[in-house]
């Protein structure tokens, strides 16, 4: 039996998550999707809603929060899943996990990782994130949950965006950037979204290819790639202040890139890797690049999550390619300086 895609549908509460689902679940494309829906309370009205007008089996979990107390029932759950579809009880193409708007993603992403019989099910297929453009910048300076779910983010949709001026919307698009350059965004009305936006995005998968998003450091130039010495006359754009891009926020989720032209030593990256997420693993959202190692001719695709990491093989090297790595880091407060220094000491 192939693997059964896993999407995880996240976003602080009110951004339109359920909206969303309901848009996908009524669509057209006759897929039939298992949800996996945990809010609190005693009450689950979203449930109601969701049901009322589709034929989606809706798998209700006990209450509490996925992330913490229910981890366990997420498991046993995508397990039971699993189980009635080898059986042929239960007949469904794909999973999608509804969290609640308080939730970490990451946990949930580690399920797909941790246990044998689940990765062995199932495909973790990506992490959309939902942002209600209104409320967003209010929650994202208070609300640490609400910026750990930017920075877990495959694929970022801005809700709500008709109740703000387009220059506030601008200026979110790029504080998100700001957080997770990785994830794509788009402005979306009312959950209208089309289905190859939400499915089969393959962020997650270890062979996938990182150009998901080829602009995705273009307005990070100045951030990550562009120095100076100190005390030098700088004209760079980006260093002009007062601008709509201004980024005056001082997000704890940041992201730096490591990029280099030189081949890494296999061992001495497992090495500096596995010591830094000895450290820092809790504070490592999300770290994933394409990367030119000493001694294959074919690209290596690496990812984490926290303390899980991995790598596999990708494609060869064109003939005319021009062999580097790109790295991008994604966590909370995380040492910028040691991480880069670190990778530079691990190249050949």
């Amino acid at each position: 039996m192939s693997l059964i895609p896993a999407t995880i549908l996240t976003g602080f509460l009110g951004s339109g998550k359920t909206t969303l689902l309901k848009r996908v679940l009524e669509g057209a494309h006759g897929q039939k999707i298992a949800v996996i829906e945990n809010e609190f309370g005693e009450e689950n009205i979203d449930s109601d809603i969701l049901v009322s007008d589709t034929q989606e089996r809706i798998i209700q979990m006990s209450n509490g929060c996925i992330c913490c107390t229910i981890r366990e029932d997420l498991r046993a759950t995508l397990r039971d899943l699993a189980e009635k579809k080898r059986k042929g009880e239960l007949d469904f193409e794909r999973v999608v996990i509804e969290t609640t708007g308080l939730a970490d993603p990451g946990p949930v992403a580690q399920t797909f990782f941790m246990d044998d019989e689940i990765a062995e099910s199932y495909l973790l297929d990506s992490i959309l994130t939902l942002v209600d453009a209104k409320h967003a910048p209010t929650q994202l300076d208070e609300r640490q949950e609400a910026r750990r779910q930017i920075g877990f983010a495959d694929q970022i949709f801005i809700s709500k965006a008709d109740l703000v001026s387009a220059d506030e919307v601008t200026a979110l698009m790029h504080r998100l950037q700001h957080m997770n350059p990785r994830a794509p965004q788009k402005v979306v009305h009312f959950g209208e979204v089309a289905l190859s936006e939400v499915f089969d995005l393959r962020g997650f998968n270890l062979n996938a290819k990182l150009d998901i998003d080829p602009e995705f450091l273009n307005d990070e130039e100045h951030e990550h790639e562009h120095e100076h010495a100190e005390g030098e006359h700088c004209d760079h754009p980006s260093h002009q202040h007062g601008g709509p891009h201004h980024h005056a926020h001082d997000d704890d989720v940041k992201s730096f890139v490591f990029k280099s032209d030189r081949a890494f030593d296999p061992a001495k990256l497992e090495d500096f890797l596995g010591a830094i997420v000895n450290i820092y693993g809790p504070r490592m959202l999300r770290y994933k690049g394409v990367l030119f190692m000493n001694g294959t001719d074919r690209k290596v695709i690496f990812q984490g999550v926290h303390q899980l990491m991995g790598s596999d093989l990708g494609p060869v090297w064109g003939a005319g390619e021009e062999r580097n790595s790109k790295m991008v880091f994604i966590g909370i407060d995380l040492p910028k300086d040691i991480f880069l220094q670190g990778m530079r000491q691990c190249l050949v």
